[in-house]
């Protein structure tokens, strides 16, 4: 059996991961400016256009993270899969802040602190998980 608060607190942080991830690819899909002037004080210069790309990645995590919403207390394996994309964004934020050209130190505080919540975020569905099947288990 979960604790009620932890289970509360699951569905939190996936409801805040859907309108975070949502929130992100927006702005990288119809905000593009607005993007590059917060992250960068850059006006938007993308002719390969990465940055939409990365709103794609974004609007594929929203689609998973509300399929977990919605399912993982009938499918737990759920949240290890949202744990993995979690996971796939460890690197790349820190690696963004080394290689561009300019950077706003609010594009830099945001950019630094998504690997380790990421992380966290991971861990933590992954413990969840396994509180569930051993559980299931007894």
């Amino acid at each position: 059996m979960l604790n009620p608060k932890v289970r509360i607190f699951v569905y939190i942080l996936l409801g805040f991961l859907v309108l975070w991830d949502t929130l992100l690819s927006v702005l990288c899909f119809c905000y593009p400016d607005y993007w590059f002037e917060t992250f960068h004080g850059a006006r938007y210069v993308d002719p390969q256009a990465l940055l939409k790309r990365t709103g794609a990645v974004w609007a594929a995590f929203t689609l998973l993270q509300l399929i977990a919403f919605i399912r993982w207390e009938k499918a737990a394996w759920w949240l290890v899969l949202i744990a993995g994309v979690r996971f796939t964004e460890l690197f790349s934020d820190w690696v963004y802040i080394w290689m561009a050209q300019s950077m706003t130190p609010f594009g830099k505080f945001g950019l630094f602190i998504a690997p380790p919540s990421n992380l966290i975020f991971g861990i933590f569905l992954i413990w969840v998980y396994k509180k569930l099947m051993k559980a299931r288990d007894c």
